[in-house]
């Protein structure tokens, strides 16, 4: 996420956050939970490791989840947010995370520029960041800092809103079935049109990853818009 797309999450929507997500996202936990189950498949049953999270504030889903499989991973948790970073901290230490959890306010490039990271999670940021030049630099930045060979757990919509009007009334059903009357449907379904820029196809995905230096990734989850796939680091070259 960069400094500029993190201005939408103000401390109304980071109050609002968890419910609301849990609502847009059928299968929201699942992601989280499944995410942290494909790291591990790739790092090794009770191993250490250092997971660099992006975009890491709001409900820290993917870091109690991801923690709680393996009590040996620590975490660099980087948000622009604060008000989305102070809610991932309340629920951390709720869950009694916090003391694996070093939270940054700021961005991927405010990072030491070095392969330090076993792995990260990129969950929900994709689509927030406005062209595929800035998503390229992000995932480029989050490339910069893994080990070659480690692997990055991306997740976020993807295709074009407009484009999928079956899926725009799915999810406007999603909303309904959670008691939202037909006013704050509408207004919802306005504001995921003009809010967000995510990319095209699952081709774009790909493409966006292998820009930055991750070979093919592999989709392991699917819910209306969003997918959520793993792809690794690049080996270093000879």
């Amino acid at each position: 996420m960069t400094q500029d797309s993190a201005a939408k999450f103000d401390a109304v929507r980071a109050g609002e956050y968890a419910r609301q997500s849990r609502i847009a996202l059928a299968g929201y936990d699942a992601c989280h939970e499944l995410s942290a189950c494909m790291l591990s498949a790739v790092l090794g049953e009770g191993k250490s490791a250092r997971v660099l999270v992006v975009g890491a504030g709001g409900t820290a889903g993917e870091i109690i989840a991801s923690a709680t499989l393996e009590p040996y991973w620590s975490f660099v948790a980087v948000d622009p947010s604060q008000p989305m970073l102070d809610l991932a901290r309340v629920n951390m230490t709720e869950a009694g995370m916090a003391d694996r959890v070093k939270a940054v306010q700021g961005v991927v490039s405010d990072l030491d520029a070095a392969p330090l990271f076993d792995a990260a999670l990129m969950i929900g940021v994709l689509h927030h960041l406005p062209d595929d030049k800035v998503k390229q630099e992000v995932l480029a930045g989050v490339a910069m800092r893994l080990k070659p060979g480690s692997p990055l757990i991306v997740a976020g919509n993807y295709r074009a809103y407009a484009s999928q009007p079956l899926l725009m009334a799915g999810w406007s059903n999603r909303w309904r079935m959670n008691g939202v009357g037909p006013e704050e449907i509408q207004a919802k379904m306005n504001k995921i049109l003009q809010g967000a820029e995510p990319p095209q196809s699952e081709e774009a995905v790909f493409a966006l990853l292998n820009g930055a230096g991750f070979e093919e990734p592999i989709r392991f989850f699917a819910s209306l818009f969003w997918g959520a796939w793993l792809a690794r680091r690049m080996p270093a070259s000879n």
